[in-house]
């Protein structure tokens, strides 16, 4: 299974080149697989479903099954979060796993940045970005390619080109 990461700050456009990605990657006939990372807290379940009393009640881990998917929720009990490494062991085989966040994963990755966010890019200290892609490309200079964040076609080439899709 082969990985690329989407990186950047908060407000950056990671979400939407991520959709774009999958969406192209899939018209291209490969499996795709995502991982979403996030500092905040996050509930898939709501107060009063069936699923969220059993987690308060004490579970461990609720498999919520129906016959479009299924989910796997497991409560960490304030154990430090899986390494990156064992939470990716778990997934399903594909042809391309794309993996939001994890912005310090030794991954190769493509920096999303926006000029609104008011930070530079990081890619020019970090070696596993590979490439950066900006909605004003024209005003960034690096060592390595700079493409227009909504170029997802030749993002989406960079990405099979370097893992030789």
């Amino acid at each position: 299974m082969k990985l690329y990461g989407v990186a950047g700050w908060k407000n950056s456009g990671k979400t939407g080149l991520m959709e774009r990605l999958v969406t192209e990657f899939t018209a291209r006939g490969l499996t795709v697989s995502t991982v979403k990372h996030t500092h905040h807290r996050v509930d898939l379940d709501q107060p009063g479903k069936d699923s969220y009393r059993h987690r308060e009640a004490g579970a461990q881990e609720v498999l919520m099954v129906s016959g479009s998917r299924w989910a796997l929720l497991h409560e960490l009990c304030d154990a430090p979060e899986p390494p990156f490494e064992d939470l990716i062991a778990r997934m399903s085989p594909v042809d391309l796993l794309l993996i939001e966040g994890y912005k310090t994963g030794t991954h190769p990755k493509i920096e999303a940045h926006r000029q609104v966010t008011g930070k530079a890019p990081f890619a020019g200290d970090d070696p596993t970005v590979r490439a950066l892609a900006s909605d004003q490309p024209e005003a960034i200079v690096l060592d390595r390619p700079v493409f227009d964040l909504d170029d997802t076609r030749a993002i989406a080439d960079f990405i099979a080109g370097d893992l030789s899709l």
